[in-house]
């Protein structure tokens, strides 16, 4: 075991931590957790008292945690279980102590990121791919500033007669009052629920901004402030769907960041801006003009180039392939444009100054680390091979020619399998994880026979 004072998190963090834990003698529990290759959160609860071991590194877990399938199982051989004895690794805060304010005892979390038993960095937890990226576009001198745009259902927390979930409503009708994109009567009938969801955002120090009524019955848009720290940005994404969740438990609803919970409804994305800046803080996307400086089209070229390869980051799920509709406003092929919202990567109308990307791929059901480690090394293989993309589409781009994106998960993973960016730019370790865990996931999901069918051909073939 490492010393403590290797274990230890920034000594800012520790600062900010325990000021918390001065101001809140009320505690009763804090939850420890880190999130795994699906971003799910795996950890435990501990007594207040235990405060001071877990900013001191003191809270171990098997090193497997963070590679659970997405119903908690073990990968069948991984090398992290059996063929290593299954031997724990340390966890290490990487955000302040802060109030998780929709729990009824008074209990605080804490965000840690799973290491090795000496300290040094676990190559399977997820943040640490992220972070192996945003040091090879640091070594190529830039800073990434990013910001997601997360969409949700807000349901009902009782499902109907087919055990299929249900929207809010503010009265006992079936759907909210009105479907209309930015339709400020439904955020008015969740009002009480968005008021505690900007407490909690407060709380924890998330940088809400926007929130917009969507494009179907109960689904909503939040909005995170850009930052020029990629981890951070995925951080506070992760911890905002969690945030999300328990503020809707606290009010008997729920909130699903599906793909797809609705087939006849809009699917729920999470979009990505981006923009580089230099060592001096100027943004490399702008010109001054509209049409944005080279290094914009290098990196839509990466990005364009590389989207085939990542779309098992992008949509790693069985659902996630539903989501992918002509007319949708998900994108289906390889293209990009100004000011488009139907094609694959946008260059929004903004400011020169403001000049930016916008990746439209990826759904909310995604892990954060990984969708920003892939437009990441997305972006550093334009640039270093100076990438020249096909001409910006203009109009409706699901009517344009183009290379589709992949639309099935076992060829997403062939693909992910065969690509030569991923040997590059991530831990070779955790190709190989990632590609054990989904193929698990891949061979439940496909043993199983679904309802319709049964409904369809027991008794028809």
């Amino acid at each position: 075991m490492s010393t403590e004072k290797e274990l230890a998190p920034q000594t800012g963090l520790l600062q900010q931590s325990r000021r918390f834990l001065d101001e809140h003698s009320e505690l009763k529990w804090i939850e420890g957790f880190v999130f795994d290759i699906n971003g799910v959160p795996r950890g435990k609860w501990l007594p207040a008292a235990s405060a001071e071991k877990l900013l001191k590194g003191g809270l171990q877990m098997p090193r497997s945690a963070v590679s659970l399938d997405i119903w908690g199982r073990d990968i069948e051989n991984s090398p992290l279980v059996f063929a290593s004895g299954d031997s724990d690794g340390v966890c290490i805060p990487v955000s302040p102590i802060c109030l998780a304010p929709w729990h009824r005892e008074a209990t605080a979390q804490l965000h840690m990121q799973l290491h090795e038993a000496d300290g040094s960095p676990l190559y399977a937890d997820p943040r640490t791919q992220l972070q192996r990226v945003v040091e090879k576009l640091k070594a190529l001198g830039y800073t990434a500033v990013c910001a997601t745009e997360l969409e949700f259902y807000l349901l009902r927390e009782e499902v109907d007669h087919l055990e299929r979930p249900r929207p809010v409503s503010d009265n006992d009708a079936d759907l909210v009052p009105s479907t209309d994109v930015y339709d400020l009567s439904e955020l008015d009938a969740q009002r009480h629920f968005f008021a505690d969801v900007r407490a909690a955002c407060v709380e924890q120090g998330i940088p809400a901004d926007s929130i917009l009524s969507e494009c179907a019955p109960g689904q909503f848009e939040i909005n995170l402030l850009h930052s020029a720290d990629a981890v951070q940005v995925a951080d506070q994404t992760l911890l905002f769907k969690r945030l999300l969740k328990g503020v809707a438990r606290s009010h008997g609803l729920r909130v699903s960041t599906m793909a797809k919970p609705f087939g006849g409804q809009a699917g729920n994305g999470m979009h990505v801006h981006l923009s580089l800046v230099d060592s001096r803080g100027k943004n490399v996307f702008d010109d001054g003009s509209e049409r944005g400086s080279d290094l914009l089209r290098h990196a839509v070229a990466g990005m364009l180039a590389s989207a085939n390869d990542a779309m098992a980051f992008f949509a790693p799920h069985s659902n996630s392939y539903r989501r992918f509709q002509e007319s949708s406003h998900a994108p289906l092929n390889l293209c990009w444009g100004y000011d488009n919202r139907t094609t694959t990567l946008r260059v929004p109308a903004s400011q020169p100054e403001a000049r930016r990307i916008e990746h439209r791929i990826a759904g909310a059901d995604t892990n954060p680390y990984l969708v920003l480690a892939a437009i990441l090394a997305a972006v550093c293989h334009g640039l270093e091979h100076k990438l020249e993309p096909p001409e910006a589409v203009e109009g409706d781009a699901y009517q344009v020619e183009s290379e589709q994106l992949i639309n099935t998960w076992s060829g997403a993973l062939d693909r992910f399998a065969r690509s030569a960016l991923w040997k590059e730019y991530l831990d070779p370790r955790f190709v190989e994880l990632f590609l054990l865990l989904k193929h698990q996931e891949l061979a439940e999901i496909g043993a199983r026979v679904t309802d319709v069918e049964y409904q369809s051909y027991l008794h028809r073939v």
